[in-house]
């Protein structure tokens, strides 16, 4: 066997719900992904409230970036002894690391593009003496990608199928859908939708202190306040083509907050137009999509909100399942797909990213941080 073409990686996310790190351990012996195990690592309150305020602009970010970016790759390495403690798995089983990180700025549209993620990779090899490939998103964006959304690539690997038209809806703190079209049809791409969760955390964070809306009750206690709704769709993102991509630093309270004043309204009706922008701005993504859909497979934290799930089917006029019901468990498709990009740059195997981010050439994806 040979262990970097056959054995085991590690993936690492934290995504735009910046609630704490995916860890997951994944085996490509048989040619498929098989989570063999998984771990959340939570993050202190006090990091993710400093976290969270690199999100949006403000004093002194450069310092408090360089702080976290070390205190993230701490983390970061912890999660992945975590994970190798909870497995029985030793480090020299491990062909590599795969740490995307925590992005805190995306800015595709700028002269100069750019996007930043930190969890400095030095310090996961250092700690724990593995190799990582981490730092995905920037060559992408060298090459006229946007740099974002990366997990299509792995969704159109394992996730196709060759007689059905295929949406991979993603419902994180972003929304961001890939369209796989069936075998011989042309026309497979990806993209940030919108809002997912993110601004549903936020407000509720914001009024009752709580990390987020479980099963959407809180949503589903109000109504929608149909105006403020089609203020926010009337934003330019949401007639953008594809490929696109966004961020919590574009959707954020600040932003919904220039529709109209939220407090002059009941909090839980805000709520219950935050969930309804997600599930109309996901369902109207779908269906502007060249080809009708016959199947709907969601993954990611947003599949444990009941609410904005039941919604989303209400909306949507084909099957809504979830990816687990494909053997790629829901909540670790990302963390999986990062394991897969390990994979492929340690056998220095390019991606073709065209169809998804926009990239002009094909993308040797991370680069490689050696352990000592």
């Amino acid at each position: 066997m040979n262990k970097f073409t056959d054995g085991l990686y590690i993936g690492l996310i934290s995504g735009t719900s910046a609630d704490g790190i995916d860890a997951a351990l994944v085996s490509f012996r048989q040619h498929q992904p098989e989570l063999v195990c998984s771990h959340l690592e939570p993050f202190p309150a006090d990091l993710r409230q400093r976290l969270t305020s690199l999100f949006t602009p403000g004093a002194n970010q450069i310092d408090l970036l360089g702080q976290l970016d070390v205190e993230l790759g701490q983390l970061f390495a912890q999660a992945s002894l975590n994970l190798l403690s909870k497995s029985g798995v030793t480090k020299n089983e491990i062909a590599a690391i795969g740490s995307h990180g925590q992005t805190v700025r995306h800015r595709p549209t700028e002269r100069h593009p750019f996007t930043l993620q930190i969890a400095d990779p030095h310090y996961i090899a250092e700690i724990t003496g593995i190799d990582v490939i981490a730092d995905f998103r920037r060559r992408d964006m060298v090459l006229g990608g946007q740099g974002a959304p990366l997990a299509p690539a792995f969704h159109e690997a394992f996730l196709g199928h060759a007689s059905e038209n295929r949406v991979i809806l993603n419902v994180g703190g972003i929304a961001n859908i890939t369209y796989l079209p069936a075998a011989n049809v042309e026309g497979a791409l990806a993209m940030d939708t919108g809002p997912a969760n993110g601004l549903m955390d936020a407000w509720i964070q914001r009024r009752n202190g709580f990390t987020y809306d479980q099963n959407g009750a809180w949503a589903s206690s109000g109504k929608v306040i149909h105006p403020l709704l089609e203020n926010w769709l009337q934003d330019p993102y949401f007639k953008l083509s594809a490929p696109k991509s966004t961020g919590k630093e574009y959707f954020h309270l600040a932003w919904a907050e220039k529709a109209g004043n939220l407090t002059a309204y009941a909090p839980e009706d805000i709520q219950a137009s935050f969930l309804e922008l997600s599930a109309t701005s996901i369902a109207n993504a779908i269906a502007q999509l060249a080809t009708p859909v016959d199947r709907v497979l969601a993954c990611g934290g947003g599949v444990r909100n009941s609410a904005l799930m039941a919604r989303l089917q209400q909306l949507i006029p084909c099957r809504v399942q979830n990816t687990g019901d494909y053997g790629i468990p829901p909540d670790w498709v990302e963390a999986m797909a990062f394991a897969w990009f390990a994979k492929n740059h340690l056998q220095r195997i390019k991606l073709d990213l065209s169809a998804f981010t926009g990239a002009q050439n094909p993308v040797l994806m991370g680069s490689f941080f050696p352990a000592s």
